[in-house]
């Protein structure tokens, strides 16, 4: 009798724990520094640098940090896109997959990504009052 072979469907746990891990380590650098001012490390935002518009996930660091100081208005100041958008895509993707069904279908990407396009411009147009704020001194 030969021995089962592992299932290779699962996630082994070690990347679980390592991502895990990762994501703690983040959060807690993101919590502790502020994104807000001057000397936080951080890579620039590429679209922003090469157009000089904020891209949809522009303020999404300092959305998180005024998350985890429990300031829910200046996180929806700095990006109430993905302060709504990412509990909801979640529950999307929690109620798909309770029931069985495709998680992102092709009608679901397309809407994701006309909001991402509509958020870039709207953001942008001139005196729109939600932009990421960075704070000098």
């Amino acid at each position: 009798m030969a021995p089962e072979a592992p299932d290779r469907t699962r996630t082994p746990r070690y990347v679980t724990l390592g991502t895990g891990a990762l994501f703690a380590g983040a959060l807690t650098y993101i919590g502790l520094a502020d994104p807000h001012g001057p000397g936080f490390f951080a890579p620039p935002c590429p679209f922003l640098h090469l157009t000089g518009w904020y891209c949809p996930g522009c303020g999404g660091l300092r959305m998180t940090h005024d998350l985890l100081h429990g300031d829910l208005a200046a996180a929806a100041a700095d990006n109430v896109f993905l302060l709504v958008g990412i509990p909801l895509l979640a529950l999307w993707i929690l109620v798909r997959r309770r029931q069985r069904k495709r998680v992102m279908p092709m009608p679901a990407v397309v809407a994701v990504i006309a909001a991402a396009v509509a958020w870039t411009v709207v953001r942008n147009l001139p005196g729109f009052p939600l932009v990421p704020t960075l704070l000098t001194g």
